[in-house]
């Protein structure tokens, strides 16, 4: 018997508020993609709960919250490495 995705439990919002490390999601590409989102995780936590929740989105805030720290953070340490002449990948 399989079991649905709406009983699996979620991961806490808080374990997702770091992005992963860009550059090493672009290591080992032969084009470097703007589609590459460090934050993939925070991202797939947030729709999961809405769908656990029947896309009530009070009961998501705290991973939709999760999602845009871990953009922001992501964005300001890119904007940083451009600041500081460092390579993006």
């Amino acid at each position: 018997m399989s079991t649905s995705t709406n009983d699996a439990p979620l991961p806490p919002p808080s374990s997702n508020t770091k992005p992963l490390n860009y550059r090493e999601q672009f290591q080992g590409r032969d084009v470097v993609s703007r589609f590459i989102d460090p934050c993939e995780a925070a991202s797939k936590a947030s729709l999961a709960c809405m769908m656990k929740h029947d896309f009530d989105r009070e009961k998501c805030f705290e991973y939709f919250q999760a999602y845009r720290e871990c953009k922001n953070a992501w964005i300001e340490q890119r904007k940083d490495d451009r600041r500081h002449g460092r390579p993006s990948s």
